[in-house]
């Protein structure tokens, strides 16, 4: 008799053992259990750790609540300024609402993909070729808000877009790189202008200097002296004054004739 127990006793702690075992489920730290009884979808959501379901009438699928990084692929466009262009992306996304993306949806990665690469040409066309170049902040805020629009009914939620690249056809990088060099140019130019202008106010200044104070002439030019010998020491400057160029320029004038021949 006692062996009988026994053995009932046995049998039915390996059937509660096996049942357990069927029953058990471990949910992991980022996912989140939903539960399906007979089709049909249970309320509560199993927090991680152990979950318990009935076997052969629950479904635990598990759902990942990680960040999810998703390369768009590049989509070709032509800009509001007729521009063709190539430009990639990636998408920082997470499921917020678990029942809603195994319900809502069937695959929420692909949907998300395709509303990404979608948006993505709709950007494109919206903007002109400037603005994907310098202005992507304001760009990433429009596509993450055209992207994260559907996909809260879907139980996801964006938390970032970034534009990675903007390809341009070689011969637009030659005419853009030829209008920074024009530019360059120009600048240059504009430079050494206004270096000229500030130098020839300041020689007009010192001329004048120079006029009221004439020692000063001849200090200037001791100094210049003293600059060419310190450059080369063979060479020997002679200061020439220039009114004696003047005189003697006047002097090799043929004098005027007198009327009376003499």
């Amino acid at each position: 008799m006692v062996e009988e127990l026994l053995a009932v006793a046995a049998a039915a702690g390996a059937a509660g053992l096996v049942y357990f075992a069927a029953a058990a489920r471990v949910v992991k730290q980022y996912e989140r259990g939903v539960v399906f009884r007979l089709g049909r979808l249970r309320g509560a959501v199993r927090q991680p750790g152990l979950a318990v379901i009935v076997p052969g009438v629950d479904r635990l699928r598990r759902v990942n609540m990680q960040i999810v990084t998703m390369p768009v692929p590049a989509q070709e466009g032509i800009t509001r300024d007729n521009v063709t262009v190539r430009v990639d992306a990636v998408v920082y996304f997470r499921v917020v609402d678990a029942p809603s993306a195994v319900v809502n949806v069937e695959d929420y990665r692909f949907a998300v993909s395709q509303m990404a690469q979608t948006s993505l040409r709709s950007i494109i066309g919206k903007s002109d070729l400037d603005d994907l170049l310098s202005n992507r902040e304001k760009l990433n805020q429009g596509l993450e808000l055209m992207i994260d629009s559907p996909a809260v009914g879907w139980g996801v939620g964006v938390d970032r877009v970034e534009i990675k690249d903007v390809s341009l056809p070689d011969t637009m990088k030659r005419s853009m790189a030829r209008q920074a060099e024009a530019d360059r140019e120009r600048r240059a130019r504009i430079i050494n202008a206004d270096a000229e202008l500030q130098a020839s106010k300041k020689l007009a200044e010192a001329a004048q200097q120079m006029e009221d104070t004439p020692a000063a002439l001849q200090l200037r030019l001791l100094q210049t002296v003293v600059a060419v010998a310190a450059e080369k020491n063979s060479t020997l400057v002679l200061p020439f004054p220039v009114e004696l160029l003047r005189f003697l320029e006047k002097a090799q004038q043929p004098l005027p004739e007198r009327r009376d021949g003499k």
